[in-house]
């Protein structure tokens, strides 16, 4: 044995104690019947029975104890030997006692990880499921229209491959969507880091989505004019499609002739922060902390007729946590939200 179980010598030299006693006075009687009482024979038998009884009994207490509890590190290393420290067997019931509570807890938190996780997976199979059925049904229904004999009217036909091959459209954009995700995540997408100035890219999103907006009476602006270029380090692409989806968001979400307004500052000496921020509906501090989990929607019903894959907002967060940088929201019902994200600015 290791280490030695103190509170085996106490109880030891107790019970080696209540023995010689016992046996001593019991030899005394016996003695003292014979009419034969020899004191240097009791000393001599008293000691000698309690060294013998306190080595009998030390030995055979570890002895007992070692067993059961090498046969609990035996059972609990078969469950998961990583989860106890690698020392020696010991007889301390103190460490055994936190190796256990430590083991207890660990799976604990474990079975409870567990459990949040696969709560997690039936919800994303499940809006995985409805985000592709929806396309699917309806490209079925139309192909099937088409073969029923509406094929053979060329303005009915026409019409009904525009709509399957919409679908088909949103099929492909949630299924790339997917698939970048999935590689945010396992990190095995590279990113091309480079240098560009960031108010030309703002500039050349505003271009691309300027008719989206103009649908709803949006403006697309900055806070202020920015006459200098704000050169910062990051994968161009990655981040126009940050900025992409963030306006694209603020503008479904946004009110008939609103505002999205960007501004970007300096934060500290080597960073910049990027703000999105709109007037529109705004979000409930109750839904902020899951904006960014996959097929997370705020209002289920709107959203889903304004489009989209509902990856957007998890795609801007992996991407940006991807270059190592910070995202953060705030908004307000009523009032609108802000968007912001920082990157490495460019000395």
């Amino acid at each position: 044995m290791q280490k030695k179980l103190k509170k085996s010598y106490k109880f030891a030299f107790k019970t080696s104690l209540y023995i010689t006693f016992f046996l001593t006075l019991l030899s005394s009687v016996f003695l003292y019947l014979l009419h034969s009482i020899d004191l240097l024979y009791l000393a001599s038998f008293a000691l000698f029975t309690y060294i013998l009884s306190f080595i009998v009994i030390q030995y055979r207490v570890e002895r007992f104890i070692y067993r059961r509890v090498k046969k609990i590190y035996d059972d609990l290393t078969i469950l998961e030997s990583a989860s106890l420290r690698k020392q020696p067997i010991t007889t301390d019931m103190a460490t055994l006692t936190q190796e256990i509570d430590k083991y207890a807890r660990d799976k604990k938190l474990e079975i409870e990880t567990l459990k949040v996780r696969e709560e997690y997976r039936k919800e994303f199979l499940g809006n995985v499921s409805h985000e592709l059925k929806t396309p699917l049904f309806t490209v079925q229904g139309y192909l099937l229209t088409l073969l029923d004999g509406a094929m053979h009217d060329e303005n009915v036909s026409e019409k009904y491959l525009n709509r399957a091959n919409k679908g088909l459209e949103r099929l492909i954009y949630i299924v790339k969507d997917l698939d970048m995700i999935t590689k945010l995540e396992v990190g095995d997408l590279r990113l091309n880091i480079d240098r560009f100035d960031i108010v030309e890219l703002v500039e050349s999103v505003f271009d691309l989505l300027e008719m989206k907006a103009s649908k709803k009476k949006i403006s697309l602006m900055f806070d202020i004019d920015y006459n200098q270029p704000i050169l910062v380090s990051a994968d161009k692409e990655r981040i126009q499609q940050v900025l992409t989806n963030l306006i694209v968001n603020s503008i479904k979400y946004g009110k008939e002739k609103g505002t999205t307004e960007i501004s970007i500052e300096n934060l500290i000496k080597n960073k910049v922060i990027v703000r999105v921020t709109d007037n529109g509906e705004g979000i409930s501090k109750v839904n902020i902390p899951r904006l960014f989990e996959r097929f997370y929607r705020v209002d289920k019903s709107g959203s889903r007729k304004e489009g989209g894959s509902g990856l957007g907002l998890s795609i801007v967060k992996h991407i940006i946590e991807a270059h190592e940088e910070k995202i953060y929201v705030e908004s307000e019902v009523g009032v609108g939200s802000e968007f912001s994200f920082t990157l490495e600015k460019v000395k």
